[in-house]
């Protein structure tokens, strides 16, 4: 029996604390919040959990293993150091940190205290992208020439990072994901219509080894609820879409052919475009959330780095951020990594 604490009762933090209760082999022992109101809220929905206004009171409980830690980003870094430094397991929010180097210095960290680090990148938890990724590993898109993601919205506006940190985590931890590799470049460009300080919406172009392009959408200030990625091979093509629970996953049976017919005149091949079947396949209904809390608690039981959602992923997300947030200062400039 793992015994949590979460570090922060706001958006994500209740989820956790409702997830972990559920489990066989969690119990959360308590939560902590600054904010009076939500700390009564938990106390109402859940007597046996102790809550606190003082973060440091979980991780000075000698019968707390782990913590999750569900604050706004710019406290990830400082609360997980602390919690990795006197002994306790973490589950961290995305994105680990503001800075890659912290990342870094948070995976060696974990490491010298023998502790496991864990980042809540949960769409590689997600049933849907799961299937994406064997489609892509089969070979059954052939060559991947392109992918789209659009994450779309009206708010949640948030004032600590902008849409481009809030949303686009997600999306560069699922292509990370799907073709087991980080981007070499990046170009992006971003709009601040709410305000100066934040960029409410981004987009971002991606180069992924074996000339791979990838485009990301991200917006706060959208008529639509959007959660959907697009992946293109010269076999097949693929959609996600999140949001509809009956058929997530379309799988076309479309690519291009090239003809055998040469033209002197023009000097290329005819294209041809194949149109085929759409197939809908059947996907679990797990709660991602749950998903990934199990195989956080896998990994502490067994003891076995979380090869998916580890500080290295994490660290390769926030550069991938960085070189975008870099990009997005000069007007679109392509930014290596």
């Amino acid at each position: 029996m793992i015994s949590i604490g979460v570090i922060g009762c706001g958006h994500w933090g209740p989820n956790h604390v409702r997830i972990f209760s559920q489990l066989a082999g969690s119990r959360v022992l308590m939560c902590a919040d600054v904010d009076e109101k939500r700390l009564a809220a938990m106390s109402a929905l859940y007597p046996q959990i102790q809550t606190t206004k003082n973060y440091q009171d979980i991780l000075r409980n000698p019968s707390i293993d782990a913590v999750v830690v569900a604050l706004p980003t710019n406290f990830h870094f400082r609360i997980t150091q602390e919690a990795i430094s006197v002994g306790k397991h973490v589950l961290c929010e995305k994105p680990l940190s503001l800075s890659a180097q912290e990342c870094l210095t948070l995976q060696d960290l974990a490491i010298r205290q023998n502790r496991l680090l864990m980042v809540g990148h949960i769409f590689v938890f997600n049933q849907g992208v799961v299937k994406l990724r064997e489609y892509i590993q089969s070979g059954e898109l052939g060559q991947i020439h392109y992918a789209h993601s659009q994450r779309t919205n009206l708010g949640p506006f948030r004032y600590d990072v902008n849409a481009l940190w809030d949303l686009a985590p997600h999306d560069i931890s699922i292509f990370n994901y799907l073709f087991d590799n980080a981007p070499t470049s990046v170009s992006a460009r971003g709009h601040k219509c709410l305000g100066d300080n934040l960029e409410d919406l981004a987009f971002a172009t991606l180069d992924y080894p074996n000339n791979i392009m990838v485009n990301i959408h991200v917006s706060w200030l959208d008529p639509k609820k959007v959660r959907e990625i697009t992946i293109v091979g010269d076999r097949k093509m693929v959609a996600w879409n999140d949001l509809d629970i009956e058929g997530p996953i379309k799988l076309y049976d479309k690519h291009v052919e090239k003809t055998d017919v040469y033209y002197a005149t023009y000097g290329e091949f005819q294209l041809l475009s194949r149109e085929g079947s759409i197939m809908i396949p059947k996907i679990g209904i797990n709660e991602p959330l749950k998903n990934q809390a199990q195989y956080f608690l896998d990994c502490i039981v067994n003891n076995k780095s979380p090869v998916f959602a580890d500080a290295h992923k994490a660290y390769d997300v926030v550069r991938t951020l960085a070189a975008i947030s870099e990009s997005m200062n000069r007007k679109g400039e392509m930014v290596k990594l």
